[in-house]
């Protein structure tokens, strides 16, 4: 629209009026955009020069973010402990840095809150139940370490209603946390289905379980290992039921704030360590005896006899020693965590057994 012209006046040619605008615009424009470009160099620089390494150190633990009672991955035992796959994988890290696995702080949060917690620097690390994406790396400056359990979205069901399969779920009401993959998933799927349904949307977890139990929700949606952790927690197991339809992919793992990649390096390596260790027969309960003993190449590199592996991330060389004594490999987590809550190991056996766990070389 052009100015209204004045009394008296003759009004100025649209054609140098629309030219001194355009340039006014594009001279306004660049220094917004620089002041962006700045912006960011700024925020660049701020999170090259964070050492959180040092800061984990001088604090004297490791502050882990981990979900709301999940059974299996991270929930208190009677004496107040923290057990579970996701805790575990935050033990090993505080084991390769402290050589002591119990220099752990253990934050629980919500799936709303744990990106800006990560993001803020209240945790140093999120272990629970995350799903690496590429909109979750590209957006909110974070970085997937490894994968710590493969995954995929399910439906549960109370026995009774007689629902055995997902697509007989037409016009349900369907229990959703907000803030996860779930939600998309269970949209593209009813949709791709020409289905019918009713969110019921929950932040809080015991909320949304409790709201699933008493009938307010047909079924229940969620990553299949959460939905087992919260069956093998009820006092009747057998009410409810795992749908056979997996949904997703839903590859879980730590989590780190994108910037600092010498401590995104000790994260992903000692998860990487573990799985090693268990391809090698390396146990915690054989480990100081091989770290000693052992001709093999692979397990001298691994357990710091030969080379200096961990020097090159700031940790001495015998950091797996101090990994696999306190925490054990990737199967002994598995066993001690997953197997008792009646998840088989599937996909999450190693690679040389049929399975997806796969650790590049160590060397």
């Amino acid at each position: 629209m052009l100015p209204p012209g004045e009394p008296g006046k003759r009004r100025p040619t649209s054609g140098i009026w629309e030219t001194t605008l355009t340039t006014t615009i594009r001279t306004r424009l660049a220094g917004l955009a620089a002041a962006a470009v700045l912006a960011v160099a700024g925020q660049a620089s701020a999170q090259s020069t964070t050492d959180t390494l040092a800061a984990i150190r001088a604090r004297g633990q490791l502050v882990c973010g981990v979900a709301i009672n999940s059974a299996g991955f991270a929930l208190p035992d009677s004496r107040g402990e923290m057990r579970g796959l996701d805790a575990d994988t935050c033990r090993a890290v505080a084991a390769a840095i402290f050589g002591d696995a119990t220099k752990v702080r253990f934050v629980p949060n919500t799936s709303v809150q744990r990106f800006p917690m990560l993001q803020s620097g209240e945790l140093d690390i999120l272990a629970r139940n995350t799903t690496w994406t590429l909109a979750r790396e590209t957006q909110l400056g974070l970085a997937f370490a490894g994968i710590n359990f493969y995954d995929g979205q399910g439906f549960m069901v109370r026995r009774n209603s007689g629902v055995t399969s997902a697509r007989q779920l037409d016009g349900a009401t369907v229990c959703v946390q907000p803030g996860t993959t779930t939600e998309l998933n269970l949209t593209d799927y009813f949709r791709s289905n020409n289905m019918r349904f009713t969110p019921v949307v929950i932040e809080n977890v015991e909320e949304i379980r409790s709201a699933f139990v008493s009938g307010r929700c047909d079924a229940y949606t969620n990553d299949a290992s959460s939905l087992a952790s919260f069956r093998a927690t009820q006092q009747n197991p057998n009410d409810f039921l795992l749908l056979p339809e997996i949904i997703s992919k839903e590859p879980l793992g730590p989590v780190v704030r994108k910037g600092d990649w010498r401590f995104f390096d000790i994260v992903r390596w000692s998860l990487f360590a573990q799985i090693a260790a268990e391809e090698l027969g390396v146990t915690s309960a054989n480990v100081e005896e091989l770290a000693r003993t052992s001709t093999n190449p692979d397990i001298q590199r691994l357990l710091g006899r030969t080379g200096d592996l961990g020097q090159s991330m700031g940790l001495p060389n015998d950091w797996v020693v101090k990994i696999i004594r306190q925490v054990g490999n990737y199967g002994e987590m598995y066993e001690r965590n997953i197997t008792p809550i009646g998840i088989p190991r599937g996909v999450n056996r190693l690679w040389n057994q049929g399975g997806l766990q796969y650790a590049p070389p160590i060397r």
